[in-house]
Order: structure tokens, then C-alpha cells, then sequence
């Protein structure tokens, strides 16, 4: 595959993986009638962290920049996730 194909493509896979667990947590804080300021917070820091990810990883592509956001937006990932299990005890 020419370059200029895999790595959006690549970005695209990256979009497939962890990002499921965003989408099933934010399912899960609407159907439980569970959402809050910090859940919307948490959501949003989520997205905006991962598009720095996509942005770094297509134009200038730093592996310790890009670490970061994706390091960073799992961190919130996992946040949102403990702020849903608080909500439902």
C-alpha cells in the first residue's frame, strides 16, 4: 500500500480499537438516565484528546507527542469508565 493510504488508514484502525469503550461508556451513561456535568467533561476531554492524536499522527507524526495524547485520553477513558461505576453504585 502507497504511504499516503496507510497511514490514515492506520489512524483510522487506531480509531476503531479503544475509542469502542468511549462509545459503549457514553451508550451506557444515556440509557442509565446517569449523565452529569463530569461525565459530559470527562466525554469531551476524551474526543479533543484523541483528535490531537489523529492530528499529530497525520502530519508531523512525533511518537513521544502522539504518545502523550493517546497516554492522556486513556487516562481520561478510564476515568470516564470509574466515574460510570460511581454513578451506578
Amino acid at each position: 500500500m502507497p504511504g499516503e493510504v496507510s497511514l490514515p488508514n492506520r489512524n483510522l484502525m487506531n480509531l476503531l480499537e479503544l475509542p469502542v469503550l468511549f462509545y459503549v461508556a457514553c451508550l451506557a451513561f444515556y440509557v442509565g438516565g446517569i449523565v452529569d456535568v463530569a461525565a459530559v467533561v470527562l466525554a469531551w476531554a476524551y474526543v479533543a484528546l484523541r483528535a490531537a492524536h489523529s492530528v499529530i499522527h497525520l502530519t508531523y507524526n512525533n511518537v513521544f507527542h502522539r504518545l502523550a495524547a493517546f497516554a492522556a485520553s486513556n487516562a481520561v477513558l478510564l476515568a470516564l469508565w470509574i466515574r460510570f461505576a460511581f454513578a451506578l453504585a
